[in-house]
């Protein structure tokens, strides 16, 4: 590569649908892009037990292998690739396969946390943030945690009462104020998500003259 990529982070709460969003984003440039979540940074805990892994508060910065993060997207930004990890959410730990991921001439980025250490964001050069309802951010929560990630729906809740929701008003609703563009009703806002593509291009176009 001969330029430094073009980052965009998408950060939203739990459920805000930020995913959607960035591979909205993706898929509409129609160009050769990077993906990474930071769902996937999540430290490793296979030195704690199963319960123990449980007690864990999953919805803090703290929880993340930022530093690992960290220096994955400067080596992508810098041409390197890089092998990203997976995560096990059914158990609450890093799972043993990783990803090979290439540096292109776009990288997006989503997570709940990329707009709360200082380091990361100065790795993005366009933050979007998804703004969604926090009734609607719960139901998608429970409807996933339940079907893709083995948990009751009792658990849900508690966590969602217990860590989700303050972590939320301490961590990721006044990271919003780092955003760039905020994006109400995530991928439904079609006149928003083509602002950012619009961004984007241009953005493409200064680096490419």
């Amino acid at each position: 590569m001969t330029t430094r990529p073009l980052t965009i982070g998408v950060v939203g709460g739990s459920g805000s649908g930020k995913t959607t969003v960035a591979r909205a984003i993706l898929e509409a440039l129609g160009l050769d892009a990077a993906f990474l979540d930071q769902d996937a940074y999540y430290l490793d805990l296979a030195h704690l037990s199963l319960e123990a892994r449980r007690l864990v508060n999953f919805d803090h910065p703290d929880a993340f292998d930022t530093e690992l993060l960290v220096a994955h997207l400067t080596a992508l930004r810098e041409g390197r690739a890089i092998d990203k990890p997976s995560y096990d959410f059914a158990r609450y730990t890093r799972a043993a396969t990783t990803e090979r991921v290439e540096p292109k001439e776009i990288l997006i980025v989503d997570g709940l946390m990329l707009f709360v250490d200082p380091r990361l964001r100065e790795l993005l050069d366009i933050k979007v943030f998804v703004d969604v309802p926090d009734d609607i951010r719960f139901i998608r929560r429970l409807e996933r945690d339940v079907a893709d990630r083995g948990r009751t729906m009792e658990g849900v809740i508690r966590q969602y009462l217990e860590t989700v929701r303050p972590m939320h008003l301490d961590f990721i609703e006044p990271s919003k104020r780092y955003a760039d563009i905020i994006l109400p009703q995530g991928g439904r806002n079609q006149v928003g998500i083509d602002m950012i593509l619009a961004r984007v291009f241009m953005e493409l176009g200064r680096r490419r003259v």
